[in-house]
């Protein structure tokens, strides 16, 4: 069998694809390894309807609303190769050697973060220390919190944090990354800045207490953001040779089209940022229009 369209990757723009493409009677193959970049975290915010949603509740609502559809085939495994074929379809390998052939490929591959290699961070992770404002500040507000970032962009991430909480201090992590100016700026408003590398993170059932930094200095704060470096979850994009934009997402057109003919890639894997379930599905449904689009006129002939 040669399926309309394969699907790597089973998070909110994998699956919301695969209902709209199953809703429009196309065959669809959803590969997905049940490993979602979410499952931390304690509950998913921002998406009507779904907010406050644990990752793996959505992900049965998700799984057993896509599955009323008959063409929809869902795949519990990991896809370790993808190649391009000569008749212009896709192969895609797992990582037992099974083979499917799909005539259009989504990569809904996501990306993954690498955060600052600090003590404590991850037993705290998903229950006090987040990479998101938006998905978890209000859980936040009004504490004594903490952002650390070796990125400039951590200036515009303090100011951001403020509508949640007074009591903010930026943590640079021995870079150099805020100019005299964006400090003094964010000092005039109560934030303090400390630029000593972050050495520890010390907490106690998932709550962050203290801050230890490389002097030894500790500093109480009760949650806060580590700011991640964002890289792709999956190497396919880069092997068949997709144009990428400057932030390392998949370079697509409005209908998730990539450089690869009959490939697109949708939610993270394409834009990067945001980061947040609600983009990712909306960015699925979009992909998954433009390949029911480019399959109708190719079967109109």
């Amino acid at each position: 069998m040669i399926y309309d369209c394969a699907i790597i990757g089973g998070g909110p723009a994998g699956l919301n694809a695969a209902l709209v493409l199953g809703r429009a009677r196309r065959s669809v193959a959803l590969i997905d390894n049940n490993r979602p970049r979410n499952a931390v975290t304690h509950a998913s915010h921002g998406f009507i309807t779904r907010d406050g949603a644990t990752p793996a509740e959505f992900r049965r609502v998700a799984y057993e609303q896509v599955l009323r559809y008959p063409s929809v085939k869902h795949l519990q495994t990991e896809a370790v190769e993808v190649r391009k074929i000569e008749s212009g379809f896709f192969e895609v390998v797992d990582a037992s050697g099974y083979t499917i052939q799909a005539r259009k490929l989504i990569l809904a591959t996501g990306v993954k973060e690498v955060f600052p290699e600090i003590d404590g961070f991850y037993p705290l992770y998903g229950k006090s220390l987040f990479n998101c404002p938006y998905c978890d500040g209000w859980e936040l507000q009004d504490q004594p919190l903490v952002v650390v970032s070796e990125s400039p962009t951590v200036y515009h991430t303090a100011k951001l944090l403020l509508n949640w909480s007074k009591n903010v201090v930026v943590c640079t992590h021995g870079k150099s990354s805020l100019s005299d100016e964006q400090k003094a700026h964010l000092q005039s408003k109560g934030v303090v800045v400390k630029e000593e590398p972050v050495t520890a993170f010390v907490g106690h059932n998932g709550r962050l207490e203290q801050i230890r930094f490389a002097d030894g200095t500790e500093l109480p704060r009760a949650g806060g953001f580590v700011m991640p470096r964002f890289v792709p979850a999956a190497p396919f994009g880069e092997r068949l040779g997709c144009e990428r934009m400057e932030n390392g997402g998949l370079k697509t057109d409005a209908w998730g089209r990539t450089s690869i003919p009959g490939l697109y890639a949708a939610g993270d894997a394409s834009y990067f940022m945001p980061s947040q379930v609600v983009f990712a599905a909306a960015d699925g449904s979009r992909t998954a229009m433009g390949v029911n689009l480019d399959l109708t006129e190719e079967d109109f002939g």
